[in-house]
């Protein structure tokens, strides 16, 4: 995979992820960047559940969107950006956890959509249990 700008790293921690506030508000955190990857991971607390106590799917889903687009943002130039269009999300069982950690996979970088894959994971002292698994379709897009 061609990496197309050398500050690819900074771009995708000052602007996919520091610019992006609602992240912030989620507890959502990128942990790690590479050509074509991105890992990322939520502390959890209880504002963070659903009704029945576990994990929202609105949470497990944010960080799964995001991590797509932080993989994605390593592969575009400098004046790209990327947008979802996409998603598919699978829930493979229920997350009981005060932290997920997710990573993101670049399958195919095209000149203007890239398909990405992620998979989160509850942690709890340091074992992990997959819960979601998903596809993404993300534009690259010109900056404003």
């Amino acid at each position: 995979m061609e990496i197309k700008n050398p500050n690819y790293r900074e771009f995708v921690r000052n602007t996919i992820f520091a610019k992006a506030t609602f992240l912030a508000e989620l507890g959502i955190q990128l942990t790690d960047v590479g050509p074509g990857w991105c890992t990322a991971t939520a502390e959890l607390s209880e504002r963070h559940l659903q009704h029945s106590g576990l994990v929202h799917a609105g949470v497990i889903t944010t960080l799964s969107d995001h991590s797509c687009g932080g993989a994605a943002a390593t592969l575009i130039g400098p004046e790209e950006n990327v947008l979802a269009v996409e998603f598919k999300i699978n829930f493979l069982r229920p997350a009981e956890t005060r932290k997920l950690r997710c990573k993101a996979t670049v399958l195919k970088a095209g000149k203007r959509l890239f398909i990405v894959e992620s998979d989160v994971f509850a942690v709890d002292n340091e074992k992990e249990v997959h819960v979601s698994t998903s596809l993404e379709t993300v534009a690259v897009i010109m900056m404003r």
